[in-house]
């Protein structure tokens, strides 16, 4: 903003040589349709010669706030990959993450890729700035370009399709066992072989990583316990698409190393969403009626054009399919060929402005990929800065091809067009070339909106807020206020809010132009959509009328009520409903299933948000008031619904699909909905959609159907080996624990883990079902007791689970001079050997294992200690300033929120497009002064177990405040395990 600063103030110069303008662009189409005129208002410029000059800056969008792995978690790397994404040895302690080896690595590249654009024979200018806004935490990389309009979309286009932008780390998780020999300690030369040629031929980085805390939840209360995962992680970094490519191959080989068989089918890119059907219904069902896996390829690699430098491209036609038998597979090919042959095709296509197809790219693809496999619609994007403004949608219903492109065109309305026309401008006013490179520069890289430049106007596009930042610093400069200049921004809306947004007889528009002195017209833009044009002629009126204009534009919120509430909420000549519509102001409409396109649709239809309440933006506020006023005429069993998150391992999936039927009865049973991921997402986390009262329970007895278990081992001693083999602890407490806490102990002698003095051991193995993860530690509570009433005191080896302090005020009692209010007393040192802490249990454990693991042929530890975290001067500041904090004040808890709570307002349609996936199960983590972290469970409902615990109100999903939370610290456990 420096540069900013002085440019506000240029001094009156002469430039009779700078003309520029913009010539004007045809629209090529794609796929060899006929082409189509360009729809909405014409443009403002006058035309232009062909040879006329612009500039253009747009952002690089590198991922430069993404840090690399630990170092202390890394057991092997490929080439140069170490180097690549961690900090040097001599790095000082505070240097941010954007100045990793890889990030800086990428903006050398792109100076030397415009240099040589500079220096070629084309009449092109490109020039690159890279910034760091007053946060510090990510690089802002612009590019901008001088010359003719055709010469610089080409540029664009060329500059986009080859850097590496959209960088990201996806992580697979694999057990140990198939990536490593734990009793020689060494991994198989066999897996770094493969991540190494599948580094080389993806054109990512692979780290092998050890394994991660994981927490040990329950269903009902949502109690937590911290344990060592036995899986480990498979880290791969790169662009977005061959990320996505490497972890399929990853996938892949792990089921070849559990003894799958791998095929290929060719099926076209176009047809896959529509086979995979709504939700991946038909997907899931061949998956579970064969026990096979199926691997989709990326579906908008089309739109990108970047490919890393040696690499391969995975080919859009072919899906990989893993399965146990032959036999298994070719039934899974059968029924897909089955699917394939009673499809019918819905094709239609719409244009969308040009600027905006590359937002949604650049920006919005996550939301695209759900409107697709929510609706089973296939929708394909131009590529990415190829200047092509149509899209094709293909379905096998035009119902679901209809929702999708109300739904793309939703999205595209998030995005403002602007222009800052200077009226019969002075040429002694007029700034050079390069003070204009320098403007564009700081406008884009402080607001992330696109601005072009012709000798009389600005053009910007982007995201609503980037648009009305970049006018806003625009009005500083003196040039361009001191001269008569005209503003418009173009808003996109649908074309069933138009009514809404004027108001009878256009009462709404007609007062805001009067009041603001704008002038706002109305625009057809194809059959989706219209345009609102706000014209002023300076920016104060241009704020104030399009800040009138969003507040009457419609905020929406929907939800799903069962069908036969519906009557009963509008009442007799729609009395209820209208006294809900008059006290609040807000618009209500309901939706049926001949509305939503007949009886005996698809079952998801009985789930869809079949009630939209919409109001002007101004009275947003009310929505969730009527929407609880709704929901209060509806029976508990049917309220409000939400969505619970439970994780699961994703190979226990294929176990569980299998077992689909039973997954059926229970969502008829609760009136909930169970959604597994993906297959090639490997993602532990299924979804529980229903009513909030009833996803808690169903949850629950869905965790009963995945089985867990947990090792505790103990040193062997006599009367320890005596006591469980004796009749009492056989007959009565095995028995016991199974009918009281619903779990499952038996013993098993174990020669691998030894204690100090290398004696043997003695491995008590505790089996139970995810729902009662709970009653695990009052088992053991219970079992130590029967070891204490015996006279036995065990040593802990590995496995303790630590309880929580039950006051989290006992530290303070201490300054307290009272004999009522004592504090307990130090612990008093004893012969006895003292039971590590779970935290310090896992970190001693975790480095055993990565010492043993780490050779010096491969990954020295003394060559990673000479590397730096790219997170290690945040931890360290963080230290620093909390050196003094009690740790109770340290504890930080992440609550759960509601379904609809997250709910984007503009978003009126029965799609929900949520920003991200919360995981309602919440944790938290303990920093020690010794630098150690322990994650500690938060219990929803104290230390009961599930099955014989009352459910609390954290079971709805919304968040929880401090009352409803019980935490403590915990301390040091000593003697034997509790």
């Amino acid at each position: 903003m420096n540069k900013l600063a002085n440019m506000r103030h240029w001094p009156e110069r002469m430039s009779p040589n700078f003309g520029m303008s913009r010539s004007s662009m045809g629209m090529p189409q794609i796929m060899h349709q006929p082409k189509i005129a360009p729809q909405g208002p014409p443009p403002i410029s006058n035309p232009q010669p062909p040879d006329a000059m612009i500039h253009y800056t747009f952002n690089v969008h590198f991922a430069s706030d993404l840090a690399g792995p630990d170092t202390e978690d890394i057991l092997h790397s490929t080439t140069d990959a170490v180097l690549r994404w961690t900090h040097p040895e001599d790095a000082p302690d505070d240097v941010p993450v954007w100045q990793l080896p890889v990030h800086t690595q990428n903006v050398e590249n792109l100076r030397r890729r415009c240099e040589d654009l500079t220096t070629n024979p084309m009449p092109i200018e490109a020039h690159v700035n890279a910034t760091t806004p007053k946060n510090g935490r990510n690089q802002i990389v612009t590019v901008t370009l001088s010359g003719t309009a055709d010469c610089v979309y080409k540029t664009r286009e060329t500059i986009l399709n080859e850097t590496p932008s959209l960088m990201r780390c996806t992580h697979v998780d694999v057990d140990g066992h198939l990536v490593a020999d734990l009793t020689e300690g060494r991994l198989k030369p066999s897996v770094t072989a493969f991540l190494d040629e599948v580094s080389k031929f993806c054109g990512v980085d692979i780290f092998l990583l050890g394994p991660k805390l994981t927490p040990l939840e329950d269903g009902l209360n949502g109690g937590l316990s911290m344990r060592r995962d036995q899986r480990w992680r498979v880290a791969i970094y790169g662009d977005h698409i061959s990320a996505e490519h490497a972890k399929s191959r990853v996938l892949i080989k792990i089921d070849q190393l559990l003894g799958r068989i791998v095929d290929a089918v060719q099926i076209d890119l176009s047809v896959q969403p529509l086979l995979c059907g709504r939700n991946r219904k038909n997907i899931k069902h061949i998956e579970s009626a064969t026990n096979t896996a199926i691997y989709f390829p990326p579906c908008f690699s089309h739109a990108y054009g970047y490919c890393p430098p040696g690499a391969l491209r995975r080919n859009p036609d072919e899906v990989f399919i893993t399965g146990e038998t032959p036999e298994a597979i070719s039934q899974a090919k059968t029924r897909i060929h089955q699917i394939l042959t009673t499809i019918r095709l819905f094709v239609k296509d719409v244009t969308i402005a040009m600027p905006k197809i590359d937002s949604i790219l650049l920006g919005r693809m996550d939301k695209v990929r759900k409107i697709m496999e929510t609706n089973s619609v296939f929708i394909m994007l131009p590529p990415l800065a190829s200047r092509q403004g149509t899209i094709r949608f293909q379905g096998p219903e035009n119902l679901h091809v209809e929702r999708a492109i109300r739904e793309l065109m939703s999205l595209a309305g998030q995005f403002y067009h602007a222009s800052w026309w200077i009226n019969q401008p002075d040429p002694r006013l007029l700034p050079s070339a390069q003070e204009i490179r320098a403007l564009l520069s700081d406008v884009c890289a402080n607001s992330d909106a696109d601005i072009a430049f012709d000798k009389v106007a600005f053009t910007l596009t982007g995201s609503d807020e980037a648009v009305k930042e970049a006018l806003q610093v625009l009005s500083d400069i003196k040039f361009v206020t001191t001269v008569q200049h005209q503003i418009r921004v173009k808003i996109e809306l649908a074309n069933e809010h138009k009514e809404f947004v004027s108001g009878k007889k256009n009462g709404k528009i007609n007062k805001i132009m009067s009041h603001c002195n704008v002038q706002i017209v109305f625009d057809n833009f194809g059959e989706y959509n219209f345009n609102i044009d706000v014209l002023a002629h300076n920016y104060t009126s241009m704020k104030e009328g399009l800040t009138l204009v969003e507040q009457e534009m419609p905020a929406s919120i929907s939800f799903h009520v069962p069908d036969q509430y519906h009557k009963r909420i509008i009442g007799i000549g729609g009395q209820h409903i209208q006294r809900i519509m008059k006290k609040h102001s807000v618009f209500v409409k309901f939706s049926n299933a001949m509305d939503r396109g007949g009886m005996g649709r698809d079952d998801d239809d009985s789930r869809v948000d079949n009630v939209i309440c919409r109001t002007p933006a101004r009275n947003a506020q009310n929505l969730e008031l009527v929407k609880t006023e709704i929901l209060e005429m509806v029976d508990r069993e049917d309220s409000e619904i939400t969505t619970q998150t439970v994780n699961v391992d994703r190979l226990y999936h294929r176990q569980l699909l299998a077992r689909l039927p039973e997954i059926e009865v229970l969502e008829k049973k609760y009136n909930c909905k169970i959604s597994f991921p993906s297959t090639e997402q490997a993602s532990d986390e299924v979804t529980v959609q229903g009513p909030q009262w009833q996803v808690p329970m169903c949850a629950d007895e869905f965790l009963g159907m995945v089985p867990d278990k947990h090792e505790v081992v103990l040193e062997h001693s006599e009367p320890l080996v005596k006591f469980l083999e004796s009749p009492e602890f056989l007959q009565n407490i095995v028995p016991k624990l199974k009918s009281q806490h619903e779990v499952q102990v038996s013993v098993h002698e174990n020669t691998e883990d030894r204690a100090a003095d290398a004696a043997p051991t003695v491995t008590l193995l505790w089996a139970f079902t995810r729902n009662n993860a709970g009653g695990l530690r009052d088992a053991m509570d219970f079992l130590h007791s029967q070891f204490a009433t015996a006279g036995i005191e065990p040593v802990v080896i590995k496995g303790a689970i630590p309880r929580p302090r039950s006051d989290t005020f006992e530290e303070a009692l201490q300054y307290f001079d009272s004999k009522i209010l004592q504090h307990v007393a130090a612990p008093v040192a004893t012969d006895a050997p003292a039971t590590p802490t779970f935290g310090e249990d896992l970190v001693r454990e975790r480095s055993n294992i990565f010492d043993r693991l780490r050779k010096p042929g491969s990954m020295s530890l003394s060559f990673l200690d000479r590397r730096k975290n790219s997170s290690h001067s945040a931890t360290n500041s963080f230290f620093k300033g909390s050196a003094n904090v009690s740790k109770t004040s340290l504890i930080s808890i992440e609550s759960s929120r509601s379904f609809n709570a997250d709910r984007n307002p503009w978003n009126d349609s029965g799609v929900n497009l949520p920003d991200d996936d919360n995981n309602p199960w919440g944790t938290s983590r303990v920093f020690e002064p010794n630098g150690l972290i322990h994650k500690l469970a938060i219990p929803m409902g104290g230390d009961s177990t599930p099955r014989h615990g009352t459910r609390h109100s954290g079971d709805s999903g919304r968040p929880s405040t401090s009352h409803s939370t019980n935490s403590g610290y915990p301390g040091p456990l000593s003697g034997p395990f509790r």
